[in-house]
């Protein structure tokens, strides 16, 4: 017997197995969130944050690890404050939330009754109430086409496929309509004044009913009779009160990037294998190999990371360190073209830019005019 190894080409590693190297060997990798999916939607350009959440790395820990943690988190009044409004709307079995459902999305539907279906959704696991939830779905669906009858799913569990695993959603509500069609609910605590809230948070919220619409649709498309609502309904606090008032949130804008950057997320075995092998983002590993780990992989940064990205401090800083103009905004991104430095911009304004660049000349001329401007305003005469 001969005591040479065998010959021949390593054995390749399976996706599973590189993303779990990437996490490090004894991390377990962190589940995929409506929340998570809808931040990736909201930067669908960046490369760095697909593949962290595809590997399931636990970018609060790697932040951390960083030196540049995110003060992430809703305060202790604010939890509360939300579960009891929820509580208030879904009270009575789900009534008055039956209610705001049918005057916004009613489509001349009958009015739902005391009789309305509340079916119980407990189960065993993630797994046990997915499949627990898509047989509610299938029972309200035909109960509503045979009798007319409204249900209402507080709480459901959906599986939405995710980089090959996967991810288990809990939307705050669906509500059946007597058509057979699912209507998801947002229930948020943020005022809704004089019939709007804040555009910021309204997008937000869109783009998190719109991952819900993209796991519904799976279960949806078993069903003949079964047609997944487009269109959300948002219900908030009314003005500075605990009163309820519900408004239609068109997600079919939002639905569609999100359905695009997860195909893409569904590609990140690329992003891993441009890597360089022994690559790791283990929180335990020392910060400078972390850095330069992180720095490997490009990301998309703006300032409207802050709000959703655990990572965002990191990166902001690592944008201002190379003077970046993202960290400026996207909008200021946009219109610096070819600029992609302050100091290029800066330049460029000073008249020291490219002449056959529009950009530098459109920024000489504004900087020569609010010269101008200026000299004119300081002018005694």
């Amino acid at each position: 017997m001969s005591s040479y190894p065998p010959s021949g080409p390593p054995p390749t590693k399976t996706l599973r197995q590189r993303l779990a190297d990437l996490r490090g060997p004894a991390v377990p990798p962190r589940p995929l969130d409506a929340r998570a999916l809808a931040a990736l939607a909201a930067n669908p350009g960046c490369g760095r944050r697909a593949l962290l959440d595809g590997a399931g790395v636990d970018k609060t820990a790697l932040a951390a690890a960083l030196g540049s943690p995110a003060p992430f988190g809703q305060s202790q009044f604010a939890i509360v404050r939300g579960n009891s409004f929820e509580a208030r709307v879904k009270g009575d079995g789900g009534a008055e939330l039956l209610r705001l459902v049918h005057e916004h999305l009613g489509a001349g539907a009958e009015p739902p009754g005391p009789g309305a279906r509340v079916p119980d959704l407990t189960a065993a696991g993630p797994e046990g109430r997915a499949a627990r939830t898509a047989l509610a779905l299938r029972e309200a669906t035909a109960a509503g086409v045979a009798s007319g009858a409204w249900t209402l799913l507080d709480h459901p569990m959906l599986a939405l496929e995710v980089a090959g695993s996967p991810a288990y959603l809990e939307p705050d509500a669906v509500v059946v309509h007597p058509d057979g069609r699912w209507t998801v609910v947002e229930i948020k605590s943020f005022p809704m004044i004089d019939g709007a809230a804040d555009a910021a948070k309204v997008g937000a919220a869109a783009r998190q009913a719109a991952v819900y619409v993209l796991a519904l649709e799976k279960t949806a498309g078993k069903l003949a009779s079964a047609v997944v609502g487009h269109t959300a309904l948002l219900v908030c606090p009314k003005d500075f009160s605990n009163l309820p008032a519900a408004a239609p949130v068109d997600i079919r804008r939002e639905r569609a990037v999100t359905r695009r950057q997860l195909e893409r997320l569904t590609r990140v075995e690329e992003l891993a294998a441009a890597l360089p092998e022994g690559i790791s983002f283990d929180p335990a590993r020392p910060a400078e190999e972390l850095t330069e780990a992180v720095a490997a992989v490009t990301a998309a940064y703006a300032p409207e990371c802050l709000a959703a990205c655990e990572l965002a401090f990191h990166c902001r800083e690592r944008a201002r360190a190379a003077d970046a103009v993202t960290a400026l905004g996207r909008s200021v991104r946009g219109e610096l073209g070819a600029l992609t430095t302050v100091e290029e911009a800066l330049a460029a304004a000073a008249g020291s830019g490219r002449p056959d660049d529009p950009t530098a000349a459109s920024l000489h001329h504004a900087a020569r005019l609010r010269a101008e401007a200026l000299e004119a305003a300081a002018c005694p005469c």
